[in-house]
């Protein structure tokens, strides 16, 4: 069975999650990190793409000791597994993913990434191959879910966002509005991608909930099927 998958994000008011230059950038206040932290806790895998491991190098661990010893008393891990998805075995092995934090590490590869790469990757980590040429989703979904995992949180990067949802492969999208205007055509938004151009193509949305958080606000919206 494959895993609840909840997209979570952070965007500026105007809809950008970084600059132009593509650096990490602070929109989330200290209340909605909080927030972000218990979603991991609560969440059996965290997945990001490999290009923002290139970018931010987050080591995706839980910051509180207090959920870390919470999950570990319901006989979980300290930290909940963290999964990038990786298509060409480019993930660093220097990665702060490998020095910080205590839960499973999977890198999910595609079956044309070179075997050498994989090997050496494999010597640190659990490797899994989803997709010929790219990472197929969907497959690397249901092999998750083989894995023990129920509930996947998703944080990014706009490509790995749009990919998700572009393919459906969502159940639940929570998106922390900062009050804050980045601004840029370049800059990236919450969905990169190719984009839809036809009405019926885009997917569709039930509001779940709104909460004010600090000037932002937190929407919850759950996939209209």
């Amino acid at each position: 069975m494959k895993p609840y998958v909840i997209i979570n994000a952070a965007m500026s008011a105007d809809g950008k999650i970084s600059t132009p230059l593509r650096q990490q950038t602070k929109i989330s206040v200290a209340d909605d990190f909080t927030r972000v932290d218990a979603l991991r806790a609560e969440s059996d895998a965290v997945l990001v793409g490999i290009g923002t491991v290139k970018t931010d190098d987050p080591s995706l661990r839980l910051k509180s000791e207090e959920l870390a010893e919470a999950r570990i008393k319901a006989g979980k891990t300290a930290h909940p597994m963290r999964v990038v998805v990786d298509s060409n075995a480019e993930m660093p092995l220097d990665s702060d993913m490998f020095k910080k934090g205590l839960g499973e590490v999977v890198i999910v590869v595609s079956r044309k990434a070179p075997e050498d790469k994989i090997a050496a990757l494999s010597e640190k980590t659990t490797v899994i191959k989803a997709g010929d040429s790219r990472v197929d989703l969907s497959e690397m979904l249901e092999k998750l879910g083989e894995m023990g995992v129920k509930q996947l949180m998703v944080e990014g990067g706009s490509t790995i966002l749009w990919s998700f949802m572009s393919q459906r492969l969502f159940d639940e999208i929570r998106i922390y509005v900062g009050a804050l205007i980045i601004g840029g055509k370049t800059s990236p938004t919450f969905a990169d991608g190719e984009g839809f151009t036809e009405v019926d193509e885009f997917p569709r949305l039930t509001l779940k909930n709104a909460e004010r958080i600090d000037d932002g606000i937190l929407l919850t919206w759950l996939k209209k099927e």
